[in-house]
């Protein structure tokens, strides 16, 4: 008799591809990253998932000391989560069996399966170093492979901007009353708001009167908070200020956001002949400059603000960090260059961006780097928000010689749309997630929480996804649910996962 075999290595991951190097990190003495001793296939994972879910629900598993325990809720509702995924009715080859797995995987499988609520890296004192994360050495040594202190950083920045969306859509039309910060040793200072200077008819508003919001000239933005908690500014090694930016929301800053071309900066003495001066995008200038009738522009709340703050703290060691997404992370740096330039006696700034689109010319990066501003701008392959407006101008890739560099030179410095990005990069890419579609569609490309999952399992540009990233998946099964693999949104887990009490904003990632 013939005997019919799966064909499982359609389940095998391309780790293949993939060789990690040997370089650790400079900031935190780590061991050399290496995956072959935790080379697992699919196959296994899936052959054994069964077994797991079988398997006793009533101890306690034992937390490492490292990571922050919470009590695990052993109810009939995990059950029910956990029995809707029969791999056995998906795959029917697929049986239970025993397998060469190390209990300690098996464990830590079931855990990150069972929980319902949040499971956040440990926070480690920075100390000393919080000015290499903060960028003093323009992240060298840093970056690839990150480092899990700056991976946590970056992260925390990211739920700042988050807090700022959250807030927005509570009350679009007004100013958000209670901003849920992801910290609790941060309080809001100060609201901020942007206006365009473009202006629509008026029949838009009569047409769709419940959308007049999304005409409002004026729009609340994000905020400034300052961290008073002594513990935590113990820890971070300096009170720190974070300014917090959201992306496009209203019709009129989607006006400004095809405004493309390239307007001057104001100076203060101006020479509008003079072709190297700092340009912008004319959008992105126009929300940071524009004031309302009752209320002052951007560019002078922030100002103003950040002056208050720094005088309020004088004496202390302090540093601001500006965060913002899509067209947050445009006026980011606009914020940035302006407040190291106007604020006396200006502490460290800093840009964490996420999702950033070209702001400004050479000449307007160059400013930022005399100026002592550093920008390291989060960047997915994927996302086409990243690639526009303007022609690219990268100067290190300028490196031809004699009459035809210097005819190069002279038309990106008269072309109008000749764009050039600032600071330091990270990065990543949707098709290293295992649990994204490597075909995920524009809007899941340049979504928030999809960098945030991305940068919490990036360990190195030639490393797979890390095994132990806590990051959970609820937020993106929510809002990006058909650009998740089959395997996390099928029916019977959906079903099951609405039963279970939501004890926070997401379910752990079941990563091992």
């Amino acid at each position: 008799m013939q005997i019919l075999t799966p064909n499982t290595d359609l389940f095998h991951p391309q780790r293949k591809l993939f060789t990690c190097s040997t370089i650790t990190s400079t900031l935190i003495p780590t061991k050399p990253l290496s995956v072959s001793t935790a080379r697992k296939t699919n196959r296994e994972h899936l052959r054994n998932l069964e077994n797991v879910l079988k398997s006793s629900t009533t101890s306690t598993d034992n937390h490492d000391n490292n990571v922050s325990s919470r009590p695990v809720k052993t109810t009939t509702s995990t059950s029910t989560l956990l029995g809707g995924l029969s791999l056995a009715r998906i795959w029917p080859h697929m049986k239970a069996a025993v397998d060469e797995m190390s209990p300690r995987i098996l464990k830590r499988l079931q855990r990150l399966l069972s929980k319902s609520s949040e499971e956040r890296s440990p926070k480690n004192k920075l100390g000393s170093n919080w000015r290499e994360l903060h960028g003093s050495n323009n992240w060298a040594g840093l970056l690839d492979p990150l480092d899990e202190n700056l991976r946590r950083e970056i992260v925390r920045y990211g739920e700042f901007v988050q807090a700022s969306y959250h807030a927005f859509h509570s009350d679009p039309e007004g100013s958000p009353r209670d901003i849920a910060l992801p910290d609790g040793s941060f309080k809001v200072t100060k609201s901020l708001y942007a206006t365009s200077s473009v202006r629509l008819p008026k029949w838009i508003d009569d047409v769709a009167p419940d959308l007049r919001w999304m005409t409002k000239p004026t729009s609340w933005v994000g905020y400034v908070a300052v961290c008073d908690d002594p513990r935590e500014i113990r820890r971070m090694g300096r009170r720190e200020i974070v300014i917090a930016l959201r992306g496009t929301a209203t019709l009129l800053e989607w006006s400004e956001n095809f405004r493309p071309n390239l307007v001057s900066m104001p100076e203060p003495k101006p020479d509008p002949s003079d072709p190297t001066r700092p340009k912008v995008e004319c959008g992105f200038n126009s929300l940071y400059t524009t004031a309302s009738q009752h209320a002052p522009s951007l560019a002078e709340s922030l100002v103003g603000e950040i002056s208050r703050l720094v005088d309020l703290y004088a004496g202390e060691e302090l540093s601001i960090s500006v965060t913002g997404h899509s067209l947050g992370a445009a006026i980011a740096l606009l914020a940035a260059g302006d407040i190291a330039e106007r604020v006396p006696n200006a502490p460290p700034v800093s840009v964490f961006s996420f999702g950033g689109p070209r702001v400004g010319n050479r000449e307007f990066a160059d400013r930022l780097v005399s100026k002592g501003v550093k920008v390291l701008r989060v960047v997915n392959s994927q996302d086409v928000v990243t690639k526009v407006p303007g022609i690219f101008s990268d100067k290190d890739n300028n490196s031809k010689k004699g009459q035809q560099n210097r005819i190069m030179e002279m038309v990106e410095r008269n072309n109008p749309w000749a764009y050039s990005h600032v600071g330091a990069e990270l990065r990543v890419d949707m098709k290293m997630s295992p649990y994204l579609k490597p075909n995920a569609d524009v809007a899941c490309c340049h979504d928030l929480e999809a960098y945030l999952h991305l940068v919490d399992g990036f360990l190195a540009s030639n490393c797979p996804f890390r095994t132990n990233a806590k990051r959970s998946l609820r937020k993106l099964l929510d809002e990006q649910r058909s650009n998740v693999k089959v395997l996390y949104t099928g029916k019977s887990l959906r079903l099951n996962r609405d039963s279970i009490v939501d004890n926070g904003d997401v379910l752990p990632s079941p990563s091992s």
